[in-house]
């Protein structure tokens, strides 16, 4: 009978290289089965109806959130709205800015990341001052309710 002689060092290099892509196998075929969650298919739409990079319910909810202020930015495909400075008339010694920045195609909580900066004036120039941590939890909480009604909304009608 024929016998093939291979050398010690190439036998067990080939043994290791044999060893390791069976071990890259089996993770590649546990790592697959880690995908199975389906998205529900309104989620889908959400994201997939528009053109625009972020979800289109949180970002119509901030414009119309945002809409008595003074927009220097709106940059749909980042996701980023930022306000010119606003002051109330009823207060004019106060002014704020507002950045929202959305930061994924799904409509979540986690998604929306709202920013804000005050200035009160004080001897003919504006000083900054500090921003009450509910005024930005309040203007999340008013831009997800109305995403969610939006939602809802196109849902329904």
């Amino acid at each position: 009978m024929f016998q093939l002689s291979v050398p010690a060092k190439f036998g067990a290099t080939l043994g290791r290289r044999s060893a390791t892509l069976a071990l890259l196998g089996v993770a590649a075929l546990g790592l697959s089965a880690c995908g199975g969650k389906e998205r529900p298919r309104a989620d889908l739409a959400a994201s997939q109806v528009t053109t625009i990079g972020v979800n289109s319910y949180l970002w119509r909810a901030s414009l119309d959130a945002l809409s008595f202020m003074p927009l220097l930015q709106a940059d749909s495909s980042g996701g980023v709205i930022i306000t010119d400075w606003y002051a109330n008339p009823g207060n004019p010694n106060e002014r704020m800015k507002v950045t929202v920045s959305i930061l994924d195609r799904d409509l979540r909580a986690d998604a929306l990341r709202v920013a804000a900066s005050r200035q009160v004036a004080q001897g003919g120039t504006w000083v900054d001052a500090p921003v009450q941590a509910a005024t930005v939890q309040k203007l999340e909480e008013i831009i997800l309710t109305r995403a969610r009604d939006l939602r809802r909304s196109a849902f329904e009608g």
